[in-house]
């Protein structure tokens, strides 16, 4: 599935250089949305496959370890230069999802309307992107990058979508087992395995990004893609299929977890660090995600 969404990506890039969209709107808009892939699809066949805990403990559990697990194991090896737009305006968008998320759920389900409002952010969310980045500082393999031969390309779109749909599935159906054989929910395998499984590309692109340099595309690639999980993979997942909520943990204990979380970032990214998140500021993270899931298979 990692392979998968890494194919993805290179052939949606050239099919936007062919297709002569501007590299900003690449990064922003087709990068973006493919790196979010594998979430879609593993909560879209789990929804499917009626194991909705799953769908839910995946979006939750990434976000959680996004920010807890991998931008706190990036800061503690390379401490993160912060932007003015994250603290600004990426930061408050992502806590007004998550917020907005949360107070969708209360009534007990995801249904059509809900699922409508959010693709609707995610909508506005592109275009406040685009207009705001008018000045775009795109990765390095993205500025070089050059038109492939079409069979290549043909190639990794083909085989990014098939290994995406297969491994999506695969992951589902043995998330599924090794919940049967340990004797724990969906809900726990979905904001534990699954949720770091389909994090990896993340994890990858962040620590890459802060190797070359690149601080501040770390951050804003973990804030833009819990952004993208709330907005995109429960709009788009919820607009196929009605989402109910099987488990109150989710409620009453995930979600309190990612408010928690999602607030320690504040100080860190805007009064702390002075415009850095330092090592200390990572392990912290890195601390409350293990306290985290410490508590879900301790509950």
């Amino acid at each position: 599935m990692v392979l998968g969404g890494d194919w993805l990506v290179k052939a949606s890039i050239d099919i936007a250089l062919r297709a002569k969209i501007s590299l900003m709107v690449v990064g922003l808009t087709v990068v973006s949305f493919a790196t979010s892939a594998p979430e879609l699809l593993v909560s879209l066949n789990a929804a499917l496959a009626n194991h909705v805990d799953i769908s839910f403990g995946n979006v939750v559990g990434s976000n959680l370890a996004n920010i807890g697990l991998i931008l706190g194991l990036t800061a503690l090896l390379f401490p993160l230069k912060v932007g003015i737009k994250a603290i600004r305006v990426d930061y408050w968008i992502l806590l007004s999802v998550t917020l907005l998320l949360f107070l969708l759920l209360l009534d007990g389900q995801l249904g059509f309307w809900d699922a409508l409002l959010l693709f609707a952010g995610l909508v506005a969310y592109n275009i406040l992107q685009i207009r705001s980045s008018r000045r775009s500082h795109v990765p390095d393999d993205l500025e070089g990058a050059k038109l492939m031969k079409l069979g290549w390309m043909l190639f990794y779109l083909i085989g990014g979508v098939a290994g995406l749909r297969y491994g999506a599935q695969f992951l589902v159906e043995g998330s599924v087992e090794v919940a049967s054989a340990w004797g724990v929910s969906d809900r726990v395998i979905g904001v534990s395995i699954v949720s770091v499984g389909t994090s990896l590309p993340e994890l990858a692109a962040s620590l890459v990004a802060a190797f070359k340099g690149e601080q501040d595309i770390s951050l804003g690639n973990l804030i833009g893609s819990n952004v993208f999980n709330i907005l995109a993979v429960l709009g788009i997942t919820g607009l196929v299929i009605e989402l109910p909520v099987e488990s109150t943990d989710l409620l009453t204990y995930d979600f309190p977890w990612l408010l928690v979380i999602t607030l320690v970032l504040l100080p860190f990214i805007r009064w702390l660090g002075h415009g850095v998140i330092s090592r200390w500021q990572g392990l912290v993270l890195l601390i409350l995600y293990a306290l985290y899931l410490i508590g879900v298979f301790l509950k």
